[in-house]
């Protein structure tokens, strides 16, 4: 017998949907569920999703810099999946894990190979600390909460160090089941051609449509032929919003090219969440859309998407034997502006709002 059934669903596609759940795992999905279980919530016509997967945060509270809290970005926002993208090195990142345990919304993490992580804005200039043996020995010890490894790319970060971090995150990736790679771009130096050419298929570079000089815009107006070659070949172009990375023209450019990101992501913590301009995924999905994608391929990017990328083998699908997480929604018609990260709006007329989120069974309703 099911533990939960929920009635009265329907796809973003608008076909009926119902979905049943056992020990928190999908057990049926099909447009009429008969049942004789006592438990079932009825979605009253809603929109469910497979959960939600923001894979760009950062979310270990005891840091300074960079900081949030797992279930105010995650559970309580409709996310049902974070990951954390390398806030934490070798060194404190078993002391994260112990915090995230504790957390409702599954969290996992992308370690830096910088061996404390975000603890100074440039973890990377001082190349004693990156430690590929300690960066080995926290995969070994975290096998199942670390699920790929981060590089900081941008002359903030890395001081005089140009390209050679990067290719020592490439060495620990070669050593290590080559596991993902998220690499952050921005302001240069390394030049993002530096940057593109040592980057692989699989690869993730987050903050793809930044509005900064060294992004993938050209001073043409046009898509550089780098980035052109670097899509193609498969490296993986990843929102990642941020405080100062995500261009509404930068994207409409690329969009309109037939360049779209791969997967979206907010690269949210707590100043950009309560201030402003990222406040959450659900805000930066509206932003996709006035950008032109459709909601289809918008949830894909939040679901099935980086559960592909990160190897999250279990979820990103609404599908019998996959983690109950799933995300019901609505969508409500009514204009909000939206900001991006350099100040400039856009108006959108469709507001994408999470109701309840489902996290192994378990079943959350969202504040409004």
């Amino acid at each position: 017998m099911n533990e939960l059934v929920l009635k009265n669903g329907r796809l973003i596609s608008g076909e009926p949907c119902e979905v049943a759940i056992k020990n928190g795992k999908i057990t049926q999905v099909a447009e009429v569920i008969e049942t004789t279980t006592e438990t079932v919530i009825d979605l009253e016509g809603h929109y469910i999703s497979a959960g939600w997967i923001d894979d760009h945060v950062h979310c270990f509270e005891k840091m300074n810099l960079y900081y949030d809290y797992p279930d105010q970005i995650g559970v309580e926002k409709g996310v049902t999946t974070v990951i954390d993208a390398g806030t934490t090195g070798a060194e404190n990142i078993h002391d994260f894990y112990e915090l995230a345990q504790q957390a409702k919304t599954n969290v996992y993490a992308l370690v830096n190979i910088s061996k404390w992580g975000i603890v100074e804005q440039d973890e990377l200039a001082d190349l004693s600390k990156v430690k590929a043996d300690l960066v080995k020995q926290a995969l070994a010890d975290l096998p199942d909460f670390i699920v790929g490894i981060k590089a900081r790319m941008s002359k903030t970060v890395i001081g005089d160090n140009g390209i050679t971090p990067l290719e020592l995150a490439k060495q620990i990736q070669a050593e290590n089941q080559h596991l993902p790679l998220m690499v952050h771009i921005g302001s240069a130096p390394p030049e993002l051609a530096e940057i593109l050419a040592v980057m692989e298929a699989g690869d993730v570079l987050t903050h793809c449509f930044n509005g900064k000089p060294n992004g993938i815009l050209g001073a043409d107006d046009h898509i550089k032929d780098i980035a052109w070659d670097a899509y193609r070949r498969g490296v993986i172009f990843d929102i990642g919003h941020g405080t100062d990375s995500f261009n509404f023209h930068v994207a409409e450019v690329a969009h309109q090219a037939g360049m779209d990101a791969t997967s979206i992501s907010t690269d949210i913590y707590i100043r950009n969440r309560t201030n402003g301009p990222v406040y959450d995924l659900a805000t930066t999905m509206e932003k996709l859309r006035v950008v032109g994608y459709t909601w289809p391929d918008i949830l894909e990017k939040v679901t099935a998407v980086p559960a592909k990328n990160f190897h999250l083998a279990n979820k990103g699908q609404l599908a019998v034997g996959f983690d109950a997480d799933l995300t019901i929604f609505e969508l409500v018609t009514g204009e909000k502006e939206l900001v991006d990260s350099n100040g400039f709006t856009r108006t959108t007329t469709e507001q994408i709002r999470p109701l309840k989120t489902v996290i192994g069974g378990m079943v959350y309703d969202n504040e409004l």
